[in-house]
């Protein structure tokens, strides 16, 4: 059985993106398919002519008819290193944020990145998504047929113990975030909400890359650690009573289930695929509450109801348990990927 090529970009900071690319090579290799991984270089999607070379090198020396996987922030922005290999090879880009999503670009700068998507994902490649919300919207937005999903896997863990608040009256609610610090990630609407909630109990950890953000009136309730994995990720999650992600745009939300894995429930945001990675328990609970984007208020009141109500938080946390028993694993993500890829 000849290998699949997987090329992905080099990761400069932890991400559920490079996280899904390694544990989906991972979870093919473990079900017999073997991969090839090759990891490029450079700024992408934006990249200079030596990344870009590289690429095109890459695409060239394989085989004809040969199955390549390319992530998306690798393939989308360079349609000229990709699209003379289209007819040649049986080329699938997996995409996990439509490039002109991400937050705080240029408008220019999200035009061209758009159009080069565009001409990417209309040239004769298979595309593969992330979530069924992902799916829709590059099929939709860049008029493609047919866009398949491959959502992530979850590694079940055990429970979480929190903070013990409800059983010892020394402690105090822990509420995490984990998330790269960037302006499509909503810190600043998180600490907005927090910021009305100082009259009550509970403390903030905010887990992953970038520079903190300033928090004015709310020194030493709100922690950053900077970048987590491992062992140290585990611990955050071990330690949360309820998971807040107040994000601008999401593909899927791999911290989500990351966090139900562990049967601790989530505030978040409605967008992109975050409700469908929070899901619904075989009941019919939502094992969370949802809020509006880019509302503060609504995620503040939401914040609120669930420090103040015992009851509610006594279901949201029974209905993640269910909901984490109900949760796919990473092998099988990888036999729909090796479906998707026709393996």
């Amino acid at each position: 059985m000849s290998a699949l090529t997987f090329v992905v970009p080099e990761a400069s900071a932890p991400s559920g993106g490079h996280t899904y690319d390694r544990r989906i090579a991972a979870a093919l290799g473990g079900l017999g398919r073997p991969v090839r991984a090759v990891t490029l270089a450079g700024a992408w999607p934006r990249p200079g002519r030596r990344a870009t070379a590289e690429l095109s090198a890459v695409l060239a020396r394989a085989p004809d008819g040969a199955r390549v996987l390319v992530d998306g922030l690798v393939a989308c922005g360079v349609p000229e290193a990709v699209l003379p290999q289209a007819g040649r090879l049986r080329l699938t880009v997996l995409v996990h944020l439509p490039l002109a999503d991400e937050t705080g670009l240029a408008p220019d700068v999200a035009r061209e990145l758009d159009a080069r998507e565009r001409a990417v994902l209309r040239g004769g490649v298979d595309a593969v998504a992330t979530s069924a919300w992902a799916a829709r919207r590059l099929a939709e937005h860049h008029d493609l047929e047919r866009v398949a999903v491959v959502r992530p896997g979850v590694d079940l863990a055990p429970l979480a113990r929190g903070s013990g608040f409800e059983e010892c009256s020394d402690s105090v609610p822990r509420l995490v975030c984990v998330a790269s610090l960037t302006p499509r990630k909503g810190h600043d609407l998180l600490l907005g909400a927090l910021s009305g909630l100082r009259n009550l109990s509970w403390t903030c950890v905010c887990a992953g890359p970038g520079a903190p953000a300033p928090r004015p009136g709310l020194e030493g309730r709100v922690r950053f650690t900077g970048p987590v994995v491992g062992a140290e990720l585990d611990q955050v999650y071990d330690s949360a009573d309820l998971l807040v992600l107040a994000s601008r745009a999401e593909t899927y939300g791999m911290v989500v289930t990351e966090a139900l894995a562990r049967g601790v429930p989530v505030v978040a945001t409605r967008v992109g695929g975050l409700s469908e990675a929070l899901g619904r328990t075989s009941d019919g609970r939502l094992p969370g509450l949802l809020v509006p984007p880019e509302d503060t208020a609504a995620l503040r009141r939401a914040l609120r109801t669930w420090l103040t109500g015992q009851d509610l938080r006594e279901q949201l946390r029974e209905a993640a348990r269910l909901r984490r028993s109900e949760l796919a694993g990473w092998p099988e993500a990888a036999r729909t990927m090796a479906q998707v890829l026709d393996l």
